[in-house]
């Protein structure tokens, strides 16, 4: 499961906010994110679960906030992740 956000600043540029659930060698989850202004480095983080309902959880919550914040999916990048 994974999702790609994007906020539009006039004048500031756009940020993105990628996060996906991956899975380790060892039957954990990881929530695996990066950020930061599109053209530019990132930031990432990577947040480690027991199960995958976990990380989807994590993950859901976290998208939540971004759109709150005015965060939003461009329909174009939807075909990206199908």
């Amino acid at each position: 499961m994974r999702t790609y956000l994007e906020k539009r600043r006039p004048g500031a540029g756009v940020y993105f906010c990628r996060m996906e659930i991956l899975p380790n060698l060892f039957g954990e989850w990881s929530l695996h994110q990066e950020w930061g202004l599109v053209g530019l480095s990132c930031q990432t983080r990577m947040d480690w679960f027991a199960d995958r309902e976990q990380a989807i959880t994590a993950l859901i919550t976290l998208e939540v906030a971004k759109r709150r914040r005015g965060y939003w999916v461009e329909p174009q990048q939807l075909a990206m992740f199908a």
